[in-house]
């Protein structure tokens, strides 16, 4: 019966200990922190609200709030700017090495390339017959072509950006009409692994759902 009580007591312990331990450090925080700086934050407050009996609590409490946001918000800041600061230093440094610059930079490009801001104006995955008739390329229909090029011309014509493997960031700007333009299924992230890797990495096809419904259609026909 001992031995029950005392694994009882020790489980309520157990059960208790966060809550005690949580309710200490905050009433540690409200008294040493808010209590500390309540008056110097809290001077917009008349002077009877914060001497009235039964909100001290309250007035504590909303300091040390108060003082935890500038503490976050000066860090956050701090941190910021310090992490941007050693990343322009350290690109600065790396550009200035010899032969690691080369490899930096390509990698930097393609990592551009990757951006949302990049990928944003590559619209839409295409093939087309590049460099001759008979050679098919993969491209990325970036728009309609505008100004002088198009007022020149006959057709509506449409710009396609075809990239270079291994290295996506150059690559060579083609005009071509709308009928010799291929639209592809494949996303503009799946497109951009296809060129890097040289044709190795290359989405499935059909999707899934589509090999899927297929499979069934023929099982059914069966």
């Amino acid at each position: 019966m001992l031995a029950n009580i005392r694994k009882s007591f020790f489980s309520g312990i157990v059960l208790l200990a966060p809550i005690g331990i949580t309710f200490f450090v905050f009433n540690w925080l409200v008294i040493k922190i808010g209590g500390s700086a309540r008056d110097q934050l809290l001077f917009f407050i008349p002077e009877d609200l914060i001497s009235r009996q039964g909100l001290g609590m309250l007035w504590n409490t909303l300091a040390t709030i108060i003082v935890l946001t500038f503490i976050t918000v000066l860090g956050f800041m701090s941190r910021y700017f310090i992490a941007k600061y050693l990343i322009n230093l350290g690109d600065r440094f790396l550009n200035n090495v010899p032969i690691i610059n080369t490899v930096y930079t390509s990698v930097k490009q393609i990592v551009e390339t990757f951006s949302s801001q990049n990928r944003a104006v590559f619209q839409k995955v295409v093939l087309i017959e590049f460099p001759k008739a008979g050679c098919h390329a993969i491209g990325f229909l970036t728009g309609t072509s505008k100004g002088e090029v198009q007022y020149r011309t006959e057709k509506d014509l449409h710009n396609v950006f075809v990239p270079t493997t291994p290295n996506p960031t150059s690559g060579f700007l083609v005009m071509l009409p709308e009928s010799e333009i291929t639209v592809l299924d494949m996303t503009v992230g799946q497109g951009m692994k296809l060129i890097i890797s040289g044709g190795a990495v290359a989405p499935a096809y059909p999707p899934v759902a589509e090999s899927l419904a297929f499979k069934d259609k023929v099982v059914t026909k069966d």
